[in-house]
């Protein structure tokens, strides 16, 4: 199938802005490259160090310096359902290594924050910056030395992007992900989001709230909804840094065991010397970054990743924008419909036909770059796959030709939009992005006059006392990264949504952030400049009227020209969001991080290296596979 001529586009252009940057990286990561096994390079006191717990069979490999050594690098904590199950990885992982004739050692943990148990709470402006946490944790976790490939254990919104910026910054070494997979189905989310509006409305308690919270949040695994967390999975399979359909597959089962074991033989397998080198930071191409687009517009997917892609990007010396999302999502059909954006989760979803499924949907509708080189060293073709177990022996299967539930997954023919769900939104109050996939259409143009928030709390507080019974546009400000950590603002939504639902036309604007659980109710966010760097929101007052437009693309206030420039922005409240819950901590993130759509990152893209780059440092499209054998193909 011939590529999209816009997705062809969109890719030079990246190509062309990202190519200073990338061959700085690209050079960097090939100076990086050893000679044998890695710990080769480091003296006999360091490497005694760094084998004198093991076992002496382990020990005996390691000082011998001719088999690899896989780090685990996991998010483990039992605070997540989804990262509960990563207690038993690494014992799964240790024993798959010494098959394979290799050793894996638990290089190291990252923290790993619950933005469900944070959500509203002062720990939530905490939320963001852990990314980058994350990443640093990872930096330290590999800075051993020791390593030869490395598995990444971690499947949440800021864990998995945290990891991957982390694994990009040690890329010459090759980094296979390793996911969970989410728990069984519980209560509807059609049933939990009246559930939470009856309470939102003060027509429940909070004992009838909390029995159907733990309905639908019950079991290890990941949250069943497609919010970030589920999102990250996907975008990790079409990146090629899974083994294909590995991402929905649930928890504590025998498949899920043997594909944990498998990833490991593949990363001993890309960590052997006499393997074909696929380092992470080849596999992160320009190419990979846009099929994680096309990937993110085509299933509805978080907005978080707005921002996420773009630091992933730049961890890898590549430039990209909310431009390229826009261009991309005008071509882009969108094939899925999974909560918020339909009534199914993602176990529907997988049973429909999973990740394998959508992505030869996407190839064949010529939206998605087939050449490039993932973790199996092949195309992308090589994913349109899904895992199965026979005679106790994983194989895999390409995936089924036809969807076994058009209401949840279509193929590119039949798409429920011939768009992508986001939009990015321009005019005199910034840029900003928003997810329409959720919205009616009906919805998704609102011209009302502004009521101005400092903070959730106070919108909350005049919801409660029924001072919101009209139309209007809710301008939520100071909630940016360098504000206060840039916190999601899903308390809001059960409210947003009754009005909505009460016949009122409603919106919202904020430089906060509303992530993959963005719903029915149109939401301008990320607003770029955010207000503390001097943008245009603060300008806002009560009774403007403001125009949200996520047709055509326009966040504009209804002001005259000589009016608003005369306006000054308004000051935050005085101290507030820098102290308390460790937030003091942080003040060096707020201090330096980024804009919005530079990824709210607080590290820099490569530096620019004087003197001609080689030409060699280059990863051809057609890079030979890690073996000469399909991988997919043998037993396992």
């Amino acid at each position: 199938m011939m590529l999209h001529s816009t997705v062809d586009a969109v890719t030079r252009e990246v190509i062309r802005k990202s190519a200073p940057t990338r061959q700085a990286y690209l050079a960097r990561l090939q100076a990086a490259r050893p000679d044998g096994v890695q710990r080769s390079a480091i003296g006999c006191t360091n490497l005694a160090h760094g084998f004198a717990a093991f076992p002496a069979s382990d020990k005996l490999l390691l000082r011998e310096q001719k088999k690899p050594s896989v780090a685990i690098v996991s998010s483990y904590n039992d605070m997540l359902s989804a990262h509960q199950p990563f207690e038993r990885f690494p014992a799964i992982i240790k024993q798959a290594a010494r098959e394979a004739g290799a050793v894996a050692q638990f290089a190291g943990g990252t923290p790993a924050m619950c933005d469900g148990v944070t959500q509203g709470q002062p720990g939530m402006e905490l939320s963001l910056f852990s990314r980058d946490t994350i990443a640093m944790s990872t930096a330290i976790a590999l800075s051993h030395n020791m390593f030869d490939a490395a598995v990444f254990l971690g499947i949440c919104d800021k864990i998995v992007p945290g990891l991957l910026i982390g694994a990009l910054h040690f890329g010459h070494l090759p980094a296979v992900f390793v996911p969970g997979g989410p728990m069984s189905s519980g209560l509807s989310n059609t049933e939990k989001s009246r559930i939470r509006q009856l309470y939102a409305q003060g027509k429940i308690g909070r004992e009838e709230l909390l029995e159907a919270e733990a309905q639908s949040y019950h079991s290890p695994g990941t949250c069943t909804f497609y919010g970030t967390a589920n999102s990250n999975q996907l975008l990790m399979e079409v990146m090629g840094l899974h083994l294909p359909g590995a991402a929905f597959i649930m928890p504590g089962t025998p498949l899920r065991d043997a594909l944990t074991a498998a990833a490991t033989r593949r990363a001993v397998e890309l960590g052997s010397s006499d393997a074909a080198w696929i380092p992470v930071g080849h596999v992160v191409d320009e190419k990979a970054i846009v099929n994680a687009i096309v990937m993110l517009l085509a299933s509805g997917g978080s907005t978080n990743h707005t921002l996420h892609l773009v630091a992933i990007a730049r961890a890898a010396g590549i430039v990209i924008d909310w431009n390229d999302f826009s261009i991309l999502s005008s071509v882009v059909p969108q094939l899925t419909r999974i909560y918020p954006n339909g009534n199914a989760d993602i176990n529907h979803f997988q049973a429909a036909g999973g990740p394998g499924f959508l992505i030869r949907e996407l190839l064949d509708a010529g939206v998605l770059h087939e050449d490039v080189t993932t973790i199996l060293g092949k195309g992308l073709r090589a994913h349109c796959m899904e895992p199965f177990l026979e005679n106790e022996r994983l194989v895999w299967k390409p995936a089924t030709q036809n969807s076994a539930d058009e209401a949840v997954l279509r193929p590119g023919e039949r798409p429920f939009s011939p768009e992508g769900g986001l939009r990015l939104l321009t005019g005199n109050l910034g840029r900003a992005v928003i997810k329409v996939s959720a919205v009616k259409p009906e919805h998704r143009v609102v011209e009302a006059p502004a009521i101005v928030f400092d903070s959730q709390e106070a919108f909350l507080h005049a919801f409660q006392a029924g001072n919101l019974e009209r139309d209007f546009v809710a301008v939520l400000r100071y909630q940016g990264p360098r504000a206060n950590g840039m916190p999601e603002l899903h308390a809001l939504t059960p409210a947003l949504g009754s009005l909505q639902d009460a016949g009122r036309r409603v919106a919202l604007v904020t430089d906060g952030r509303m992530s993959g659980a963005s719903g029915k109710v149109p939401a301008a966010i990320h607003v770029s400049p955010e207000v503390l760097a001097g943008g245009p929101l603060g300008r806002v007052r009560d009774g403007d009227m403001l125009r949200v437009d996520g047709v055509r693309g326009v966040l504009e206030a209804l002001v005259d020209e000589a009016t608003w420039q005369a306006r000054t922005i308004e000051a935050p409240p005085a101290g507030a969001h820098q102290l308390g819950m460790g937030r003091e901590l942080f003040a060096m993130f707020r201090n330096t991080v980024g804009t919005a759509e530079q990824g709210a990152a607080t590290f820099a893209l490569p530096p620019v290296l004087p003197g001609r780059v080689p030409d060699d440092v280059m990863l051809p499209a057609d890079a030979p596979p890690g073996s000469d054998e399909d991988f997919l193909a043998r037993p396992n």
